[in-house]
């Protein structure tokens, strides 16, 4: 009897372990995950809302064995920010390891060719948890950027326009330290070796480009704006750029530039100041930059956009025959009550 007794019961505890072995699979080694997707982990959040936040955007379901090892390790002490995207694939037991490691997923950064850095901060705030706010004081501080070989004129020359991976909860400071080893690495020797070819720096190519950008959106026309403006350059003569202008007067609707708009008191004012102005006038774009590099070779020197409003210029290569392409768009602009 005591044998049979003894019998049972070590039967009894290899069910209750062969029960909760099975459990702990199900608990475990299951696959929570209905959909594939991203969870964003901010410093806002606790362990509860990381559960909804896998719920709603991971469709998941039986997180019991998430929660149990988040209860046993202490997640809600040691919840590590950043963006982790999760598979149907994935057992409950190699998402929580992921969670408590810190093991995120980067994601795709958009760097826009746009007018102003305040602009580009705004941009990558909504792809990123850093906010435009901190960025902006590290870019607002001299002594800091001109560490970085910048001041507040040159400082767009360092942004170069593409999609890189970055991890999403990355700090203000390693955001611009990233910007400026993704810079290092487009102005390769072939690129660097261009510019000197031409006579510029790799920002003053990026100015150029800024101001060839504004000029045409018409990608087969930017090479012969850039070679345009180099002939002028060449032969020191004012770039007289009519996109200086409106970024003088901070007013880029401008249709028309008339006289009084050509006495802006400003160093962006390339009628009134020979040369280069002292920074971009916009983050010109990978393409923008190219076209400077490898402009097209002519003997143009005079440029005004076409009467039909193509969005494409008339190119001259003597004062008269731009007169004569000029006269023929302000009858254009006047004959469309176009005023300013």
């Amino acid at each position: 009897m005591k044998k049979k007794k003894v019998a049972y019961i070590l039967a009894t505890l290899i069910v209750i372990g062969a029960a909760c072995a099975i459990a702990g699979y199900a608990l475990l080694l299951n696959h929570p995950v209905k959909k594939e997707a991203f969870i964003y982990i901010d410093e806002d959040d606790t362990a509860d809302s990381v559960f909804v936040k896998m719920e709603k955007e991971l469709q998941a379901t039986a997180l019991s064995g998430i929660k149990l090892m988040a209860s046993v390790y202490d997640y809600e002490q040691h919840i590590h920010t950043g963006a982790y995207k999760f598979s149907p694939d994935e057992k409950s037991l190699d998402i929580f390891r992921r969670l408590k490691n810190g093991n995120q997923t980067p994601v795709r950064l958009t760097i826009p060719s746009v007018r102003t850095v305040g602009n580009l901060l705004r941009t990558v705030s909504r792809q990123l948890m850093t906010d435009s706010t901190s960025i902006a004081q590290l870019l607002s501080d001299s002594a800091y950027c001109a560490r970085l070989g910048y001041n507040e004129f040159t400082l767009p020359a360092l942004f170069i326009p593409n999609t890189y991976e970055v991890y999403w909860n990355i700090s203000a400071d390693d955001f611009i330290n990233r910007m400026k080893k993704e810079h290092e690495r487009f102005w390769n020797k072939e690129r660097t070796e261009k510019a000197q070819s031409i006579g510029y720096t790799p920002i003053e190519v990026a100015i150029l480009a800024s101001i060839v950008e504004e000029e045409t959106a018409n990608k087969a026309e930017k090479p012969m704006v850039a070679g345009l403006y180099i002939n002028r350059l060449h032969k020191e003569m004012p770039l007289q750029a009519d996109p200086t202008v409106k970024f003088a007067l901070q007013e880029f609707g401008l249709r028309r530039i008339l006289n009084k708009h050509l006495e802006a008191d400003s160093p962006y004012n390339t009628y009134k100041h020979a040369g280069l102005p002292p920074g971009p006038i916009r983050i010109p774009s990978i393409e923008g930059i190219e076209s400077v590099l490898n402009y097209a070779h002519h003997n143009y020197l005079y440029m005004c956009a076409k009467e039909d409003f193509s969005g494409t210029h008339n190119f001259a290569s003597n004062f008269s025959q731009h007169q004569a392409n000029a006269r023929r768009y302000q009858q254009a602009l006047n004959a469309r009550k176009i005023m300013k």
